[in-house]
């Protein structure tokens, strides 16, 4: 028994490896086309299906979401057998987590003052950390649930990105918003050292994310969890005013310091200009629908069709 274990563990480590130095070596040279595949998550690749019907080819990084909605952490399920899927088809696999408040209990709304867009407060935070509050057993609970089905992807030897609490520094969020080291860069340590030290799940690609706010710079060290932490930096770009600004690139280069750079989200898609003067990013993730919405086709084919961005059948090319 021992001895498959370690075997197991011994693929494991090896596909991370090929993966990150795939995702190192591609840096300067291409980037990874990539879409989010939002609720619900009974068609957990529309959005995916969608870019094929458009350009021709499936995108390179595949994106799902564990959920909030009851119907949607019902069909977990149906999303990891997606991934399982489009791992085995080639593609980079990121998987997000917009978890309900711990103090309000799941399944939850969006926004209704108790969902994923609801606050704690101070002494709420204190408690999260703290054994034995209802807070702290609820939330211990939801990390279970979850790590049930990070487990079946690591059974299934897949390496996957894993993204949880992105856009530390978006206060909406009830995790978000709180800078510092007691903050909520503590929040993302804890999660990753109870899936990695106590579930012994060594198949996530870990994924530190913040937006682009006019405090991008100050927010990329006061939400920092540490390099030790994460794999991959990646940022989320909304404010469409600015769009991908030499600043903002500048400063995810600067924290990223050598390691992999990724664009997070976006609904407007860099152009085919930004991503041949912006080098270093290595992916870029429109988020599902909104991608439809505020860009043309016309403008949707010229960057998922750039000789910079890889497609599925690219990737699997290499």
């Amino acid at each position: 028994m021992t001895q498959t274990v370690d075997s197991a563990s011994g693929v494991i480590e090896a596909e991370k490896s090929r993966i990150l130095k795939f995702l190192s070596d591609i840096k300067s040279k291409y980037v990874l086309g990539g879409i989010h595949n939002r609720e619900p998550n009974s068609k957990p690749a529309q959005w995916t299906d969608a870019v094929h019907k458009t350009v021709g080819d499936y995108p390179a990084l595949w994106s799902g979401d564990f959920l909030f909605q009851k119907e949607n952490i019902e069909h977990r399920e149906t999303m990891i057998s997606e991934a399982i899927k489009q791992f085995k088809s080639g593609a980079i696999i990121n998987i997000m987590w917009h978890a309900c408040n711990p103090a309000n209990g799941q399944p939850c709304a969006w926004d209704d003052g108790k969902g994923v867009l609801s606050t704690l407060t101070d002494k709420q935070w204190e408690e999260l950390f703290t054994e034995g509050t209802a807070i702290h057993t609820q939330f211990v609970t939801m990390m279970e649930e979850v790590a049930v089905h990070l487990r079946r992807l690591k059974d299934n030897k897949v390496v996957a990105m894993f993204r949880p609490f992105h856009e530390m520094n978006q206060g909406k969020f009830w995790w978000g918003g709180r800078p510092g080291e007691e903050g909520t860069a503590k929040l993302y340590r804890w999660v990753h050292d109870y899936m990695v030290k106590e579930k012994g799940l060594d198949n996530l690609i870990w994924v530190w994310n913040i937006q682009d706010f006019p405090s991008l710079d100050k927010d990329a060290d006061l939400y920092n969890p540490g390099d030790r932490y994460w794999d991959i930096v990646s940022l989320d770009v909304y404010d469409d005013a600015s769009g991908f600004s030499k600043e903002k690139y500048e400063t995810i280069k600067r924290v990223a310091n050598g390691k992999p750079m990724g664009i997070g989200e976006c609904q407007k898609l860099p152009s085919v200009t930004v991503l041949q003067e912006q080098k270093d990013w290595i992916f870029f993730m429109g988020w599902s629908e909104l991608v439809f919405e505020h860009n043309s086709i016309d403008t949707i084919k010229e960057v998922y069709g750039s000789d910079r961005v890889l497609l599925l059948k690219e990737v699997n090319g290499l």
